[in-house]
């Protein structure tokens, strides 16, 4: 009997708190302070959804209550770092959502190579060369994710980046292959973030005014600021506590004095964008971020030379740095614009005009991004 009421004691304890678990969780989330925005996935917080009778009858009330619940649940953030620390020190997982720590650098593993998705990006750019600057000389670069520095030497499985490589230079026998491969290291990219660092780039757009014609041109002296505190894209996404780093950007008279406008603003803006206007991504200093299609206009330089560079969101800092050598640069981004509307905006046939295309591995090994 003793034992029975011991039991019978015990078991109400561990109901008794569960129920108070739930309901000190409840408390919080009803009457706690809600934040707005999440630092770590870089975006705005859901927001209490209002209710009505159309919204409950088409249940996207409850799918966003659902949303908001999810988005300010208790100690939301704390437990998500805690199933990473467990995947990590108690399973023995290598990684977490496929971020990986090595290093000191996070990556996101990026495997196998899709040689399909490779032949429909050459194909693209082949398409859109035909169409509109078939006998324009081109150029392309391909700029490796940090998985070529960080995956096959920590263990962790990679794409074939030699096969990637032949892929596009076996099919693109009309265009100039640029390859910036030896200009780069680990320490050329952010540690929490996708992108290269732009102070690191005077390598890389030294091979590339090379092969193109424009080195002599460049003016590799400027004035580095500094944002401090930046957050990649990683560090929301690894769930872990990793530290922020500086961001510098790279700027002189040429660059400070050249204006750019983009198609979605329709308003002439500066090269850089302030640290209030970058949002929550401050890579989006460069050029506004990615943007469908930007004309940028640089007084300064030093020819009367025309660029038009197809591009991911690597670009968006390596552009900048070109300004000493063309009068005028089109972005160009077909992520977010059809080719098939380039002729509506862009003049092709423009003499002194070159082409470059810039993209990265990651981009080339899931082409279905590209319009």
């Amino acid at each position: 009997m003793v034992i029975s009421m011991k039991k019978f004691i015990k078991h109400n304890l561990i109901i008794l708190g569960f129920f108070c678990c739930i309901a000190g969780f409840m408390l919080i989330l009803i009457f706690g302070e809600k934040e707005t925005n999440s630092i770590s996935e870089r975006r705005k917080l859901k927001e209490f959804p209002k209710f009505r009778v159309k919204t409950l009858q088409d249940h996207s009330y409850m799918e966003d209550l659902e949303a908001y619940l999810l988005d300010h649940f208790p100690f939301r953030d704390n437990l998500r770092s805690m199933k990473a620390y467990f995947a990590y020190d108690v399973l023995g997982q290598l990684e977490n959502n496929d971020i990986y720590i090595a290093n000191g650098y996070a990556g996101k593993l990026e495997y196998p190579l899709k040689e399909n998705s490779v032949i429909k990006a050459a194909e693209k750019m082949k398409a859109i060369k035909a169409q509109y600057f078939p006998k324009a000389e081109a150029y392309y670069a391909i700029v490796p994710d940090k998985n070529y520095f960080l995956a096959d030497k920590n263990g962790y499985p990679s794409m074939d980046y030699n096969r990637l490589k032949s892929l596009m230079q076996e099919r693109l026998t009309d265009m100039t292959y640029i390859d910036i491969w030896d200009t780069l290291s680990i320490e050329d990219y952010y540690a929490t973030d996708t992108h290269w660092r732009q102070e690191c780039l005077g390598e890389t757009v030294q091979q590339i005014g090379d092969v193109m014609g424009f080195s002599e041109y460049l003016f590799l002296d400027y004035e580095q600021k500094e944002i401090e505190e930046f957050y990649g894209v990683y560090y929301g996404q690894s769930a872990l506590p990793l530290s922020s780093e500086p961001l510098y950007y790279l700027t002189n008279e040429t660059i400070q004095m050249a204006t750019q406008w983009s198609l979605e603003k329709n308003k002439i803006q500066p090269i850089y964008m302030s640290e209030e206007e970058t949002g929550f991504d401050k890579y989006n200093i460069f050029l506004a971020g990615a943007q469908a299609l930007q004309r940028i206009e640089s007084p300064l330089a030093k020819t009367e030379n025309r660029l038009i560079v197809f591009r991911d969101s690597f670009g968006s800092s390596i552009v900048p740095l070109f300004l000493e050598a063309y009068k005028e640069i089109i972005v160009i981004d077909t992520r977010y614009i059809s080719p098939s509307l380039l002729g509506e905006y862009v003049d092709f046939e423009t003499e002194n005009t070159q082409i470059l295309f810039l993209y990265n591995t990651l981009l080339l090994n899931n082409s279905s991004m590209l319009k």
